[in-house]
């Protein structure tokens, strides 16, 4: 792969999830613009992740059946359609209707990861994947402000129009820059509805996918839940904050730029196992970090702020090992398998933040900083047991 289409795909990435976070930041500017109460005006936040869950189950194992070339200029496409189609909702019916078809058609990274790990040589397949999930990061980071500072100056319209037109633009490059690519085999022209149930045979089938699951579902359920109970923590009594304070705070994830391309190479170089390891070990500290943030004052923000991004940094360190692993199982069938991976890794977050809201608001900050440990610790347990020594597949030769 050569360096601009590794860059055409990060930022491809980062706009398809930036899609995902930008409405957030204007479910204020949408109640006031369309004279509805502000839980009404979240309901577009609530329609994009349904339709995303949604894309994720119906549209990205179709990755194995169809093009990716063809898939992803489609779905950007479509995409596009959608934002301009919210932009110019006249109403919150239609505005949650095109919010929901955002979501479902914005899967454009999920596409990307397996195209790549198809187009990247074995051993640069760590680096290339590692240099996508930054794409996603900056996305997913610096679509919130995209969005607020750009509605605050010209009206909650305006982000999905710009964003519209970016997807639009991105659709014609992919087309003339990303490869034809094969052919898929003859098996994946299944009926549609058995190829959607394909995930779950992978599932049952590869224990190095359920063993990829397992460590992302633990680290991203607690990432989820240290998030979704920060806010609480800081604008509670220990530090009577503003909700401002949870966004600056999450800026500190910034670092994970720079640390995931170099967690790609350490991929390359070493296998997925050892990386797995130190990000598991990095959760565990993380924890530790973060409950000296309970405390109050200025020592407790600069816990916090260590145990973010120690917290950020471990679990995209994984989510590239990881990645790597289940690529390098079947090659015919990556979009299937990022697909079952993607999906057991959404519901540990989702549980994770249901249960750290919960631990927090019954027993404070040190419940979901164990929790956070009890997660990464038994993933640990499963990594080092004796049974799982050397049976990681590795994309380039190393050890796993």
């Amino acid at each position: 792969m050569s360096r601009r289409l590794v860059l055409i795909l990060a930022v491809t990435c980062a706009v398809a999830v930036g899609n995902l976070y930008f409405p957030q930041a204007l479910v204020p500017l949408v109640a006031d613009g369309l004279h509805v109460p502000p839980g009404t005006a979240a309901l577009l936040v609530t329609a994009t992740q349904i339709g995303y869950t949604a894309g994720m189950v119906l549209l990205v194992p179709l990755g194995d059946r169809i093009r990716h070339r063809s898939l992803l200029v489609v779905l950007l496409t479509l995409t596009g359609l959608a934002l301009l189609a919210a932009g110019c909702a006249p109403a919150m019916p239609p505005l949650v209707a095109a919010s929901t078809l955002v979501g479902l058609t914005t899967v454009a990274a999920q596409i990307i990861g397996p195209l790549a790990a198809g187009l990247a040589a074995p051993g640069h397949r760590g680096a290339v994947l590692g240099t996508l999930l930054s794409g996603s990061t900056a996305g997913m980071l610096l679509a919130r402000t995209f969005g607020g500072l750009l509605g605050e100056q010209l009206g909650w319209r305006a982000p999905y129009l710009v964003a519209a037109t970016v997807a639009l633009i991105l659709a014609a490059v992919t087309a003339h820059a990303v490869p034809t690519g094969t052919p898929p085999p003859a098996a994946a022209r299944r009926p549609y509805i058995a190829f959607l149930a394909e995930p779950l045979h992978l599932l049952r089938a590869e224990p190095e996918l359920r063993r990829s699951c397992l460590y992302q579902a633990a680290v991203f359920g607690g990432f989820s839940a240290a998030w979704a109970a920060l806010a609480l923590l800081l604008t509670g009594p220990a530090y009577r904050l503003g909700a401002g304070a949870v966004g600056l705070l999450a800026l500190v994830g910034s670092a994970t730029l720079l640390c995931t391309p170099f967690a790609g190479r350490l991929v390359d170089r070493h296998g997925p196992g050892p990386v797995n390891t130190a990000s598991l070990l990095g959760v565990l500290a993380a924890a530790a970090v973060l409950a000296a943030g309970g405390r109050g004052g200025p020592a407790g923000l600069v816990a916090l702020a260590a145990g973010t991004l120690l917290l950020d940094v471990a679990m995209q360190s994984g989510t590239v090992a990881n990645q790597s692993r289940i690529y390098a199982l079947r090659p015919d069938a990556r979009s299937r398998l990022n697909t079952a991976y993607m999906t057991c890794a959404y519901l540990g977050g989702t549980a994770g933040s249901w249960l750290g809201v919960r631990l927090h608001t019954a027993f404070g900050w040190p419940a979901v900083c164990a929790l956070i440990g009890l997660l990464a610790g038994s993933a640990l347990a499963r990594h080092l047991s004796p049974q799982r020594a050397g049976k990681s597949p590795t994309p380039s030769g190393g050890h796993g």
